[in-house]
């Protein structure tokens, strides 16, 4: 029996067209078994998976459930908010977003029903890291690709509500409105500072931090490459810091994330480690998978090696 969680308004509405006009049907064609369910709001997802794995506990304490979720990387991240044990789980995944960076890392069809295929026949199942991010005041949220801190969280934060969004999703052009809000946030952000230690080691200080990720995969905001050689089975999360640069040398830099070549630039640091903690002279957006909840300005991320099983070709 499969679980599949849609979400409808996913890729500008089109989720819900996806889903009628190709992946049902072609389950009804196969005679798969499956339970279908639809987020309507925010919260929903976490809620229906959390409710999914409550019966499926009760009823089986044995085999791992299998969920498959049509949406983006922030439908995937609302699920794993609704999952207690990764370990319970395996994940399939319809990329159906508008950044699909976990798709792009993990080389996941971008066909719909080849997804589906790779789901039901094609694909093996494998083990990846997840992340963990534990804020001050105990509150923990995990994600699959990438946690940020400054820019990045502002500028998901804004295209999460941005018209230019949908309008450039059903273009085709979805890419160019994180470069967009992220060139407006650029010389919006306000200064601050913030310090970051990594495995307990003695702590690093950026007088004028912009941004700070931590990555599990290479690719965030559409396909940045800002931590090219992330790897999602090492057990370490990757890190990019970016400070003390003059914001208009950081135009030269952005172009080139896109590539992983970025690094050519004095004050754009790479790190590698199990944990984190992060500390910032005041309190900044923070994201999980592109999903901005609170500002913050004190966590720790930690890496949480093999945490969950994923289907991939």
């Amino acid at each position: 029996m499969y679980h599949i969680i849609i979400n409808p308004a996913s890729r500008s509405g089109r989720g819900l067209k996806i889903w009628k006009e190709q992946i049902e049907p072609a389950l009804h064609q196969s005679a798969v078994p499956y339970r279908s369910y639809f987020s309507r709001a925010a919260g929903d997802i976490a809620r229906i998976t959390s409710e999914i794995l409550s019966s499926h506990d009760q009823a089986d304490a044995v085999s791992p459930l299998t969920l498959i979720i049509l949406g983006g990387d922030g439908t995937v991240n609302e699920a794993l908010a609704g999952i207690k044990d990764p370990s319970r789980v395996i994940l399939g995944y319809i990329p159906t977003g508008s950044s699909n960076d976990l798709a792009r890392a993990l080389r996941l069809p971008k066909n719909p029903l080849s997804a589906l295929e790779l789901i039901l026949h094609n694909g093996h199942v494998v083990s990846m890291d997840l992340g963990c991010v534990t804020h001050s005041d105990g509150e923990k949220r995990l994600f699959a690709v990438s946690c940020g801190i400054g820019f990045d969280a502002a500028v998901c934060r804004e295209a999460l509500h941005s018209p230019m969004k949908d309008l450039l999703n059903k273009l085709g052009l979805g890419k160019l409105t994180y470069l967009g809000i992220g060139l407006k946030q650029l010389f919006a952000a306000k200064a601050a500072s913030c310090s970051l230690s990594l495995d307990c080691v003695p702590a690093t200080h950026i007088n004028r931090v912009l941004f700070v990720t931590f990555m599990i995969h290479p690719y965030e905001g559409g396909g940045f490459m800002f931590c090219p050689h992330a790897d999602a089975c090492d057990g370490l999360l990757s890190l990019c810091a970016v400070g003390d640069i003059p914001k208009p040398l950081v135009l030269t830099a952005l172009p080139a994330a896109f590539w992983g070549k970025h690094y050519f630039l004095k004050g754009i640091a790479l790190y590698k480690g199990a944990s984190a903690h992060i500390e910032s002279s005041r309190p900044l957006w923070v994201h999980t998978d592109g999903e901005v909840t609170r500002m913050s300005a004190s966590f720790s991320v930690s890496c949480l090696p093999n945490a969950l099983k994923i289907i991939i070709s």
